[in-house]
């Protein structure tokens, strides 16, 4: 009889080893994959680390993917922290790009500072009410967080549609579902060849770190991500918490909307969150939400997902093969994740439990 047992606790070690194992598994599986469309493994992997970091400029290619990843990675934690499994990312981040764009396109030409300074509060505030109603609803009746949080991304998505194909559609644009270009003075500025965004995607690094380490509200966040009935006999204060840590969860994601819009597409679409926000589920999953780790993982998740398109043009790879490619990395990465945590044991031996944690495993 197999089970399924839960590890008390396991070493750094062996959570090394594990994930190392799951790589190297996933670079034999998906060079037998490469090998049977007549390619070199080798060559294509070497060729993805090029495509990512090669040069300044793919470099700078991969840090523009990883600066939303990051930020938005950074607002799915906090919610994840309490338990509040936010799988609105996506609705957030158009939602605070839609708010971003009501500032830019009212006040065309409002000094640029004063502008963005506008278009960042209202991107956060913005994706933070997004946030806000599935957090109500969670603190006020117990709703399931994921389904609301879900389906409000595609309230979101059909918004800005309406508003593509209807109210703010471009006169000028010869007929096509497009909403005006931003003005000059809504456009981020370029710091070392890439937008400002990077530096914000930093601060905020040290901002959400300090906050859910050092700070009492921190603190509460986490008490009531471990127990409701810890946090209550504490004295935390359950719906105010969780509305104020969802709040701030949906405004990262906002912030990220705004700088995906106003650096990067130069308006609001559709397109804008590009599906970073279920993206940025994984990557928080994986760095275990720590903000330092979120950092890397974001970095590294750009480069796999830039040099997944490098190699499409290097090798003439169908887009498909290089999204299985890319795929099978992260399914055996997040397979790992089970192994850390879980043991399947065999047999019906009640010492199994004991015996796993006195390995320490």
């Amino acid at each position: 009889m197999l089970r399924i047992v839960k590890k008390s606790e396991i070493s750094r070690r062996n959570s090394i080893i594990i994930r190392t194992v799951a790589i190297i598994c996933a670079l034999l599986v998906v060079g037998i994959f490469i090998f049977s469309l007549g390619l070199n493994p080798l060559k294509v992997y070497t060729s993805m680390i090029e495509g990512a970091f090669g040069s300044v400029l793919k470099f700078k290619k991969t840090i523009i993917k990883a600066i939303p990843l990051l930020i938005t990675s950074l607002g799915i934690a906090v919610a994840f922290k309490m338990q509040f499994w936010n799988i609105g990312g996506e609705g957030q981040i158009i939602m605070g790009a839609f708010s971003a764009a009501f500032v830019a396109l009212t006040f065309p030409n409002m000094p640029k500072p004063v502008l963005l300074l506008l278009m960042a509060i209202a991107s956060v505030i913005g994706g933070g009410l997004w946030a806000f109603v599935p957090a109500f609803f969670k603190s006020k009746w117990g709703t399931n967080e994921t389904i609301v949080t879900l389906m409000m991304n595609y309230i979101a998505i059909n918004w800005v549609t309406y508003l593509q194909y209807d109210l703010w559609k471009d006169p000028k644009a010869m007929g096509f579902p497009k909403i005006p270009m931003f003005s000059d003075n809504a456009i981020l500025p370029k710091v070392l060849g890439v937008h400002i965004g990077w530096i914000i995607a930093l601060i905020l690094v040290v901002l959400v770190y300090v906050f859910m380490n050092f700070t009492k509200k921190g603190y509460e966040i986490s008490v009531l991500g471990e127990s409701e009935k810890t946090a209550q006999y504490a004295g935390i204060n359950i719906k105010n918490t969780i509305i104020s840590a969802i709040f701030i969860s949906g405004g990262l994601c906002g912030l990220a909307g705004m700088i995906q819009a106003s650096a990067i597409a130069n308006t609001l679409s559709v397109e804008v969150s590009g599906g970073v926000g279920f993206t940025a589920i994984i990557v928080t999953w994986l760095a275990s939400l720590s903000a330092p780790i979120i950092l890397g993982v974001s970095v590294l998740f750009a480069g796999l997902l830039q040099g997944g398109s490098y190699i499409q043009t290097v090798f003439g790879i169908p887009e498909a093969a290089a999204q299985v490619v890319q795929g099978a990395i992260l399914f055996f990465v997040l397979g790992s994740e089970f192994f850390i945590k879980y043991r399947i044991a065999f047999g019906d031996d009640k010492n199994e439990t004991s015996k796993n944690i006195k390995e320490g495993q």
